[in-house]
């Protein structure tokens, strides 16, 4: 339902209507001018060949000297989203299921479902503010699963995982023979610290990219921190498949890591501001909904709420949402992806408490 919304909202932009778009976590800003400019120079340099599939070595030396990790255990992806394809074919080919707290970003379930993989989520709830119940995830864990997706901070809910659980929840998969991912793209942006799985074991799994913390969406590009036999299957993996990251888009990130600090703190700075104006206008609402640790969306209830009927009919109104439904077993629920002007994000706001049954 997420992707058809999606299509929908851009037919009707197609057709001429104005829709405001809170469906989607890509942001409106623009990617910061020096990575532009440092992409457009590797093109006049003539990096527009094939690249390495493991990524280029200059990129992939910064990102281990960043994580202090070797050179090895890095690998340069065409996005976070065929990274997770890659580990979840590579782990799960041969079957086994993947344990994952719920509501989740819709890909984990539709990649493990594509692989033939057993998905088996965790149901959380607003009234706990989404924590993870450590001894109901230890009895989902069996000897058949592969791998625990953990995404903190959460899409769509924006929450982090607290350190006392997400150590515990790492500590119960590793001692039952899973490996774990962790699923970081929105870590640097978030406006709490959320810990890393790289505070654990190798052995387990690290997925970030650029898309979010470098307003770099549609250049796909992500890398994955992960121990060197799984870093070769995956190289072997883009060799057969997408062959590589285009060179000039990997110095484009790699002048991002330069100004690193500078342009997660803007980003932090804007979203943050950008959640306040959220949280205020729709606290003078029915709607429940917990304050977000992260940027870029709100997850709020409405008590007997059709998400799936709500969001289509917001489109005619002009606003696009996500339900629930996306996210796992969430139909009275919807996401607000607050990737849109401030003025915007008043007026789709706005229109969506008039429309709230």
């Amino acid at each position: 339902m997420l992707y058809e919304i999606s299509e929908k909202a851009i037919q009707l932009e197609n057709q001429g209507k104005k829709i405001i778009k809170f469906n989607l976590g890509d942001p409106d800003l623009p990617t910061p001018p020096e990575i532009v400019e440092a992409a457009y120079e590797a093109i006049k340099q003539g990096k527009t060949k094939y690249s390495s599939a493991a990524g280029e070595k200059k990129l992939r030396e910064e990102l281990a000297s960043i994580h202090e990790v070797s050179v090895d255990n890095v690998v340069v992806t065409t996005g976070s989203k065929w990274a997770i394809f890659s580990l979840i074919f590579l782990l799960l080919k041969r079957g086994g299921n993947i344990v994952v707290p719920s509501p989740h970003w819709t890909s984990y379930e539709l990649i493990a479902k594509k692989v033939g993989a057993e998905f088996r989520s965790l149901k959380r709830d607003l009234d706990s503010d989404w924590k993870v119940d450590v001894e109901k995830i230890d009895e989902l864990i069996d000897e058949n699963t592969r791998l625990v997706i953990l995404n903190s901070p959460n899409n769509p809910t924006s929450k982090v995982i607290d350190d006392k659980t997400f150590s515990e929840i790492v500590q119960i998969a590793n001692s039952k023979g899973a490996k774990v991912l962790s699923d970081e793209v929105y870590s640097d942006i978030s406006f709490v610290k959320a810990k890393s799985i790289l505070d654990f074991s190798l052995d387990n799994i690290l997925v970030d990219g650029f898309s979010k913390s470098f307003l770099m969406t549609g250049w796909r590009i992500g890398y994955v921190i992960v121990e060197k036999d799984l870093a070769k299957k995956m190289i072997k993996l883009n060799q057969i498949t997408t062959t590589c990251v285009p060179a000039f888009i990997q110095y484009g990130a790699l002048k991002g890591l330069e100004s690193r600090k500078r342009i997660v703190d803007e980003i932090r700075t804007q979203f943050k501001k950008r959640a306040d104006v959220a949280h205020n206008v729709l606290s003078k609402t029915k709607m429940k909904f917990s304050r977000p640790d992260a940027p870029f969306y709100f997850f709020p209830k409405v008590d007997g709420l059709d998400s799936e009927r709500f969001a289509l009919d917001m489109l005619d109104r002009g606003v696009a949402v996500a339900p629930g439904t996306a996210f796992g077993d969430y139909r009275e629920y919807f996401r607000i992806a607050l990737t849109r002007p401030e003025n915007e994000i008043r007026e789709g706001l706005e229109k969506l408490c008039e429309a709230l049954p």
